[in-house]
Parts: C-alpha cells; structure tokens; sequence
C-alpha cells in the first residue's frame, strides 16, 4: 500500500510546484515614461497574477515600505500555439530625481529578486550617458556581458536599443523573445531600456514588440519621443515604410507626428534648453555595406520617401536642424560626415563635427547576432568616414548644451575604444 502511495504523492507535489511556477515574475525591465520623476516597470508572469512594485530609497531601511500598482494585459502570441503571456505594468511616480532605489516585482503568489535604479536628473543641466545599439539576439550576443557589467557599475543613464531584438521574439511560438528578455534583464532592471522597431519584429504586425516593451505615448512604441538632460530624443519606425500591407495610413500618421514634434523641438524655446535633436531608427539613411539593403541605393527609401517623394524623412530632419542621427540594421559600426541630399557639409576642414550645417549619421548594428557581421563595399562614398567592421556598441555621453563624446567600443578588440569623436555646437 506504502508503495502505491509515495509515487503518487510525488507526482502531486511535482505538480503542485510547476504550477507554482507559473506565477513567478521573469523578463524584468525598465523604461521611462517622458515624464520626469517617474519610472515604469514591466515584467512577464504564465498565469494571471496582480502587478505590484514594492521598492524603496537607497541607503534606507531594510524593509520595503513603498508599493505600486498597476496593469496586468493577456498577450496572444501569433504563432500555432498561440501561446498566452500576461505582461504586468507598474508605474513609480513622485520619485526624487537622482535618488537610487531598491525594488521588486510580482505579487503574494510569487516575487522577482531586487534590483535597483537610479532616478533620471531633472532639467537640462546634465549630461547623460548612454549606451546604443542594435542587432542583439539570443545566439551570438556579443556586447551582451561587457554592457551587463557597465550597467551594474552604474556607467549609464539609458540604453537605446536601435531595433532588431532576439532573432527572432515570434520564434517557437515566441519563447525566443521569452529568452531574449530573460538575458537582458541584467541590464534592462537597472536602467531605462529604451527601444524602436526593427524588420525582426515584423510577425504578426510587430505584435511581440508592441506588447513586450512600454515606451512614451500611445503608439506602442513605434514613434515617441523625450527628454533627456540637453538632448530631445525621437525614436521612430523605418518598417512603416517597408511593410505597408499593414497599413499605408502608418506612414503618413508617423510623418505628421514627426512634423509636429520637430516643430515643437526646433522652437527657441526648446531648444535654447534643448539645443541637441537625436533620431533613433533601424534602418539606415546611409550606408557602404556589400549587400542590397536599402540604405546602399542613391534614392534609399528611407531617405526620399515613397515613390513621388512623399513623407521624405531626410528634407524634414535638415529643415528642423536634427544633430545627429542612430542607426542599426548593418550589422557592422560606420560614422558619416556631416551629409545632406548625399553631399558632404562639414563644419570647416580642420573641426568637422563643430557646428555642422547637416546632420552626423552613425550606424551601430555589431552588438552581435546569430547572421553575423556585414562586410563592407571595397570602395567607400566620401560621405563615409569611419567604417568598422568589428562586434561592439557605442557610447554616447551628452556632456552639456555645447557638446556630445560618442566612442565606438570594440569587442573584439577587448573593450579598445575605436572611434572617438566631439561633436560640438560652438556658440561663438
């Protein structure tokens, strides 16, 4: 009788244990809602649980004794399974700006470990750190370990991550981006993980990035835009241009918006407390790469719109004096010069990065993937200053209203900075 018994009571509590595991919070990270004094967090959990944040100044007591509420959404994931992930939504305001915190995540039913962030600074009067990059999969994540300990010593403000998440996150009925979440979560729960769409998350209408990310507005994350010390940052998505059969209308609703903020960018009033516009988009304007994407076509249309011209992106960011432009796609570093309608404008010959009258485009796509690096066309455009064709990510420091250090890091080369560059706004 004994016999019987004990298998069948382990097989309840093996039970019984998978199932409380499906209530566990994973896949946790940041992101700023553009408002300051505020930070979201967003996690994932396999049965519905509620969304609490408990958190806490640093140094402080050991107990938590702030807590946050907030969603819990049901995402269908488009493949044949259709696999169900609940993604929880807690934003934390009336935060001190500047302060560290300690938090966790999750609900009575189960919670996630404790992390911690730094508020963002209030104003315009400092000069944030950043790490950008895209083309970062599961397999072959190259930069993933150095940004892992950088953003743990705190050496950045916000990552942005310039499209192309996984490979791909609809994989496997989307257990790919279950994974891919999991291996950013060292860097994502410490700082604002800050994103825009690439083609890999073309399935199922972006679906997996619409729902997996919580960026500024309510366009789930294909265009929105902030503030960030001196810098006005617009992310945007180059895939509404290639993708079309969901929706031709996307083009023209993003290049409106797009009109509107710049305008409200390219004011005195902003900008002589914002004086720096940057974009982040995936595709590149630009590039000198050996294969047939987009951006190695004289009429590239990213660049000039749709046939006819329409919705050019290239004339809007010249009229309203966009700084400098982030790129992914290629999956290698390149650094143009100052460039407009594919004709160089450098600020003079001996400072071409101090007050150029055309925007600085960098393409930083070598993070690393399971397709590699792309190698580079034998002969370059001499719009084309530094190609690089090495794993790596780029650091940007918005130093003040007058300066901005971008430093291209070489994994290959272990962490060597290969490119290094001012780019200044000389008020003379």
């Amino acid at each position: 009788m004994w016999v019987s018994i004990l298998p069948l009571w382990g097989a309840i509590m093996c039970v019984s244990g998978a199932s409380i595991g499906w209530y566990q919070p994973e896949q946790v990270h940041l992101s700023y809602t553009g408002h300051p004094r505020t930070m979201t967090v967003t996690w994932s959990t396999f049965n519905w649980t509620p969304s609490v944040v408990e958190f806490n100044p640093l140094p402080g007591p050991p107990s938590f004794n702030l807590t946050a509420y907030g969603s819990t959404d049901l995402f269908v994931d488009g493949g044949p399974k259709h696999r169900k992930i609940f993604i929880h939504r807690v934003t934390l305001e009336n935060l001190k700006p500047g302060q560290k915190y300690v938090y966790h995540c999750g609900s009575s039913l189960g919670w996630s470990p404790q992390f911690y962030f730094r508020v963002l600074q209030d104003g315009s009067s400092w000069g944030p750190r950043l790490a950008v990059y895209g083309d970062m999969g599961n397999d072959n994540a190259q930069s993933l370990s150095r940004l892992q300990k950088e953003t743990q010593m705190e050496m950045y403000d916000a990552i942005l991550h310039v499209g192309d998440f996984a490979y791909d996150m609809d994989e496997d009925d989307a257990q790919v981006g279950d994974e891919f979440m999991r291996q950013i979560e060292s860097v994502a729960a410490y700082v604002p993980y800050m994103t825009c769409p690439g083609n890999h998350e073309e399935a199922y209408n972006f679906s997996n990035y619409r729902n997996r990310f919580t960026m500024p507005g309510n366009t789930d994350g294909l265009w929105y835009s902030w503030d960030l010390g001196p810098a006005h940052i617009i992310s945007f998505s180059t895939e509404v241009y290639f993708y079309l059969k969901y929706g031709r209308e996307l083009v023209a609703q993003q290049y409106q918006w797009l009109q509107k903020d710049l305008q409200e960018a390219s004011s005195w009033t902003h900008r002589s407390e914002r004086p720096w516009i940057i974009t982040m988009a995936h595709r590149p304007m630009y590039c000198t790469n050996f294969d047939r994407d987009d951006c190695v076509k004289p009429d590239s249309t990213v660049r000039t719109g749709l046939p006819g011209g329409q919705y050019a992106l290239e004339d809007l960011f010249y009229k309203y004096g966009v700084d400098l432009e982030m790129w992914a796609h290629e999956h290698s570093y390149e650094r143009m010069w100052p460039v407009y309608n594919s004709t160089v404008y450098k600020g003079s010959p001996q400072a071409p990065y101090t007050n150029p009258p055309a925007p600085v485009h960098i393409t930083t796509g070598s993070a690393g993937c399971r397709e590699r690096l792309d190698p580079f066309f034998p002969l370059h455009r001499e719009w084309s200053a530094v190609r690089i064709e090495d794993y790596g990510f780029t650091r940007i420091h918005i130093a003040n209203k007058t300066h901005i250090h971008i430093q291209q890091v070489s994994d290959d080369r272990d962490g060597e900075i290969v490119d290094d560059i001012w780019l200044i706004k000389d008020k003379r």
